[in-house]
């Protein structure tokens, strides 16, 4: 199972936010790359990076420290926040990044989906957002009648091989991930799920390890908060899921 270390990027900034809230943000460092690099000295090979700006615009705004990170790591990156067109693919890949993640475009444009894997295949994946199994877009700022499983089900059928699943509720709290709703999109679905949301300990990275050993395909976990207000290392959670 892969660790993902996360940088939320806020005004250029490395932030955190609680439950997906842009004022309830904690700036952890104003060099993004720096935190980058560090987390390739510390053993990582993947990196999960959102432009919380262009989330809620739905616009690119933190393209220079999305640049800088690049140039400065060969981590395998992956990308999400307000990513809604075929050319803002086109830009990211350029820029040198491993995978795009689309989030509202998979609920309000399901054609730009498919027609992506199309042309770009693995380098796309699709975040679900939850809310009480529901589906969130626009930053998470407006909840949905979807179901998440439901929407995980149409992304499979559009070609889509991978998908980043988040439990709102739990983001940034560090209250353990939602593991039985987790194993529940992979089960149903047939994708591969990278957990996301809530994190707060190696005895949850280990319960996620634990499902992909008895055959659930969760291939990895995303952690953000946890790894910047210390509750273990990166080299820890690297250990925990060998």
């Amino acid at each position: 199972m892969n660790i993902y270390p996360a940088i939320d990027l806020k005004d250029g900034k490395v932030v955190r936010l609680l439950q997906g809230r842009m004022e309830d943000a904690t700036v952890y460092s104003d060099n993004p790359a720096a935190v980058a690099a560090d987390f390739q000295e510390n053993g990582s090979a993947f990196l999960h990076v959102v432009d919380l700006n262009g989330a809620f615009a739905g616009k690119p705004v933190n393209d220079q420290a999305i640049q800088n990170i690049v140039q400065n790591v060969s981590l395998h990156i992956q990308v999400g926040g307000g990513i809604r067109t075929l050319g803002r693919i086109e830009e990211l890949l350029e820029l040198g990044v491993s995978r795009v993640i689309l989030g509202t475009a998979a609920v309000r444009d399901p054609k730009l989906v498919a027609e992506a894997v199309r042309l770009y295949g693995d380098k796309i994946i699709v975040g679900i957002d939850a809310a009480d199994g529901m589906v969130a877009v626009q930053g998470w700022a407006e909840k949905t009648e979807l179901k998440a499983v439901d929407l995980g089900k149409a992304m499979k059928e559009a070609g889509v091989s991978r998908v980043i699943f988040t439990d709102i509720a739990r983001d940034g709290m560090l209250g353990g991930p939602n593991i039985p709703s987790t194993v529940k999109m992979a089960q149903e679905t047939g994708l591969r799920v990278i957990a996301s949301g809530g994190i707060s300990s190696l005895s949850d990275l280990v319960r996620l390890k634990n499902e992909t050993d008895r055959g659930i395909s969760i291939e990895g976990a995303i952690t953000g908060k946890a790894l910047y207000s210390g509750s273990f290392t990166l080299k820890e959670a690297l250990e925990a899921v060998k």
